[in-house]
C-alpha cells in the first residue's frame, strides 16, 4: 500500500468504518441476483484488487500489502434485499444507512454490493461499498465507470477462470518489509527529478517550507476563529443518512452572476445548511464559523483509472453567522482562491510522497494522531467528485441518480459527499446516529441555500 492507503487503513475502529459508498438507482424492472452476479463475474478481470485482501505485517514492519484471497466467494459481496413495496427515498434512504453504516470485513477484499428491490415506479437500486484504502473519491468513479455500460445494449464476456496467487510466507513478509524499509526512501531518493536526488529533496522541501510559511498567517488566523464546537465530540457505531440534490444549471447560473466556480457554490449551499442546523440547536453566534475539510485530489490527467489514493486536502471556514448569502459566498471563494495559490506553489504530491520516507509503526501512530485531532479542528468533511456527465447503464437499465457516501472519523461527526451525474449534484449527508436526530434540517438547509443563491443571481442578473 501507498502511505496515504495505509493511512485510512490504519484510521479504521470499531465505531469509525472507513468505507466510501454510493446508492445509485435505476429505472425498472429490476434484474435478478443470478443476473448481477454474472455481470459482475464478468467484470472482475478489470479491477483484480476485487479479488484480494489485506495482508498486515506483524509488529507493522511494513505496509500492509495486498494479496490474493485463495476463498473469494463472490456471493459474500454480493447481496440481496428489499424495501416494502411501494419503498420512496425515505425507506431507501433508512436501509443505506443501516447498509453503509456497518464496517466491511477486513479478512476479506474490501466490498460489498447490495442488490434492492421494492422501489416505487418498479426501480431498484445499488448500494456499494469499498474500503477507503482501496480508492479515492475521482479512482472511485473510474472504477463505477468500469463496472457499468456507457449503452444499454453492451455485450458482456463470459466469466472467466480465476486462479489465486500463492501470497507471500509470514517470513517472506517480514523480510520483504524490513528490506523494503530500508531500500524504499532511497529509491525514492533517486527518483526524484534533478542531477542529485538528495539535493533535489532539500531544494523541494526548503520550497514548501517557505511557502507553508507564507500560508501561515491563515493557519494562525483559524486557530483563532471560533468554531461550531458543539458539532465536535464522540462518534457511536450508528449513523443517519440524508441526502437533497441541485441541478447543474442552477449551480452554474449563480457562478455566472456572482462569480467563483461551481464548487464555491456548493460549499455556500452547505454553509447555509449549518446555519439552519445551528439556528435551529440555538447555537449560532456571532462570528461563528464551521470549518470543513475539503479533500482535494491531486491525481493527473494520465493516472485516471489507477486504484489508489492521491488527494491532499485544505481547511475552509464556512461563515454560517454571516446572514447574507451573497456575502458567504465571497467569503468562501476568498478562501479558496487562497488555497489553490498555495497549492500550486507547493507540490502536493510530493508533499504526500515524503510518507514513503515514514516508519510503517510511526505512519500508523502518526494517522491515528490525526484522527484524534479532528476532534478540535474542524467540525465536517465536505467533498466534491464529479461523476460521469453521460448516461450509464447496468444490465440495460438507465442509472436515474446516484448519492455519494463518505465516511466519518474522529471527532467530525458529519460529513457531506457531493456527486454530480448528468445534469444534477447530489448531496449525500451521513452523520453519527446519536449527534443528528436533526440531520433533515441540514439537507434541508443545503437546499434552502441553493435557493437563495438562484434569487440573489436573479437580481444581479436583472440589475
Amino acid at each position: 500500500m501507498s502511505p496515504t492507503d495505509a493511512g485510512f487503513y490504519y484510521a479504521e475502529s470499531e465505531n469509525t468504518p472507513l468505507h466510501v459508498g454510493s446508492v445509485a438507482v435505476f429505472e425498472g424492472p429490476a434484474p435478478t441476483y443470478g443476473d448481477v452476479v454474472r455481470l459482475l463475474l464478468s467484470k472482475l478481470a478489470l479491477v483484480p484488487r476485487y479479488r484480494q485482501r489485506v495482508r498486515t505485517v506483524p509488529l507493522q514492519l511494513g505496509r500492509p500489502v495486498w494479496v490474493d484471497d485463495p476463498h473469494f466467494q463472490i456471493l459474500y459481496h454480493v447481496r440481496h434485499t428489499a424495501v416494502p413495496s411501494p419503498g420512496g427515498d425515505e425507506q431507501l434512504r433508512n436501509l443505506a444507512g443501516r447498509v453503509l453504516g456497518q464496517r466491511l470485513d477486513l479478512a476479506k477484499p474490501l466490498w460489498e454490493l447490495y442488490l434492492v428491490e421494492g422501489l416505487e415506479n418498479g426501480r431498484w437500486a445499488l448500494i456499494s461499498k469499498v474500503h477507503h484504502c482501496m480508492v479515492d473519491g475521482v479512482a472511485g468513479t473510474d472504477l463505477m465507470q468500469l463496472m457499468f455500460d456507457l449503452t444499454p445494449d453492451a455485450p458482456h464476456p463470459e466469466p472467466q477462470d480465476w486462479v489465486p496467487q500463492r501470497g507471500p510466507s509470514t517470513l517472506g513478509v517480514v523480510a520483504g518489509a524490513v528490506q523494503d524499509a530500508v531500500t524504499h526512501p532511497l529509491r525514492e531518493l533517486t527518483r526524484l527529478p534533478g542531477t542529485g536526488g538528495v539535493r533535489q529533496a532539500a531544494r523541494n522541501a526548503a520550497k514548501a517550507g517557505r511557502t507553508l510559511a507564507a500560508g501561515a498567517p491563515s493557519v494562525a488566523k483559524q486557530a483563532t476563529t471560533s468554531t461550531a464546537r458543539s458539532l465536535n465530540g464522540p462518534i457511536g457505531p450508528h449513523r443517519r443518512w440524508a441526502w437533497t440534490e441541485a441541478g447543474f444549471d442552477e449551480l452554474k447560473g449563480v457562478r455566472t452572476a456572482l462569480g467563483g466556480t461551481v464548487n464555491d457554490v456548493v460549499l455556500s449551499a452547505i454553509t447555509r445548511g449549518f446555519r439552519d442546523l445551528l439556528d435551529r440547536r440555538g447555537s449560532l453566534s456571532s462570528g461563528l464559523v464551521v470549518r470543513a475539510m475539503v479533500p482535494v485530489s491531486v491525481r493527473q490527467a494520465g493516472e485516471r483509472n489507477t486504484l489508489d489514493n492521491r488527494v491532499s486536502a485544505v481547511f475552509v471556514d464556512l461563515p454560517v453567522a454571516e446572514p447574507d448569502p451573497v456575502e458567504r459566498l465571497a467569503s468562501v471563494r476568498r478562501q479558496m482562491d487562497d488555497h489553490k495559490r498555495l497549492l500550486q506553489a507547493v507540490d502536493a504530491r510530493s508533499i504526500i510522497a515524503m510518507g514513503d520516507f515514514v516508519a510503517p509503526t510511526l505512519l500508523a501512530l502518526g494517522v491515528r494522531a490525526a484522527v484524534a485531532a479532528s476532534g478540535v479542528w474542524y467540525q465536517a468533511v465536505t467533498t466534491n467528485v464529479p461523476g460521469p456527465r453521460v448516461p450509464l447503464y447496468v444490465l440495460g437499465r438507465r442509472m436515474c441518480s446516484a448519492h455519494a457516501y463518505v465516511p466519518i472519523a474522529g471527532g467530525a461527526r458529519v460529513s457531506v459527499g457531493i456527486f454530480s451525474y448528468l445534469d444534477t449534484m447530489t448531496f449525500g449527508i451521513n452523520a453519527d446516529f446519536d449527534a443528528y436526530p436533526d440531520v433533515d434540517v441540514l439537507s434541508g438547509g443545503i437546499r434552502r441555500g441553493v435557493d437563495e443563491l438562484v434569487a440573489a443571481a436573479g437580481r444581479a442578473a436583472s440589475a
